[in-house]
């Protein structure tokens, strides 16, 4: 009677055992189904993104096809003055907020990328 009591309690330790790997095996493939969806989602997206980075690059490159000025705007136009000769000369100007560019032949104009002292089509004339 004792051998049938320790055998009915090896098996049932050994049923649960194996309930219990069912259950994790089962919990770890929906994990991963989850992740995989996760995946395919995200692949999806950034997938679609690229389409609409490669679309707003062709969209850019056929405008400025059309439209050659917009790839550079020209600092300065020849036979015109400079956009800061064209203001009226009041003879008095606030300490800081002068044209300082004459008196600093090196520095860079603000912005531009060019130097002050420099053509606007570079140094050789290309």
């Amino acid at each position: 009677m004792v051998g049938l009591l320790i055998a009915g309690f090896v098996s049932a330790v050994l049923v649960l055992c194996a309930a219990d790997r069912v259950l994790k095996a089962r919990a770890q493939a929906r994990r991963l189904r989850r992740f995989s969806d996760r995946l395919a989602d995200a692949a999806a997206r950034a997938e679609e993104q690229q389409e609409q980075r490669q679309a707003a690059v062709q969209a850019s490159g056929s405008l400025t096809s059309v439209m050659p000025a917009i790839k550079r705007a020209p600092l300065l136009v020849p036979g015109k003055p400079s956009p800061g000769a064209a203001r009226p000369e009041t003879g008095c100007e606030p300490t800081g907020q002068g044209d300082h560019r004459s008196a600093h032949p090196g520095r860079r104009l603000s912005g531009t990328g060019e130097h002050a002292g420099l053509p606007a089509d570079g140094p050789d004339g290309d």
